[in-house]
């Protein structure tokens, strides 16, 4: 990964750093036997979070990347239509 996409992609990186520890305390749960009510609770959480940073690296795609290469005319219209509909379809 280049180095300005680490710096375009950092608060998607940091979400998913604090989603890694959230998973961790799920499994330090499950290894102290947790009742499965609370280990399901905080699971729902842990999708619920990536949910949100898979739709905000899509949204990001398509806000900075596609409308760059859109208004840049880097790739024809078409090959951004197409990419869209690829990538919206993880929404």
């Amino acid at each position: 990964m280049s180095n300005s996409a680490v710096i375009k992609h950092k608060d998607i990186i940091s979400r998913l750093n604090r989603i890694n520890g959230h998973l961790l305390k799920v499994i330090n749960m499950l290894e102290n036997e947790r009742e499965c009510t609370e280990v399901a609770q905080q699971l729902q959480a842990v999708e619920n979070a990536l949910n949100g940073a898979k739709k905000s690296l899509i949204h990001k795609h398509i806000d900075i990347c596609l409308e760059n290469a859109l208004e840049k005319n880097t790739i024809p219209a078409k090959s951004i239509l197409q990419e869209f509909r690829e990538i919206s379809k993880y929404l």
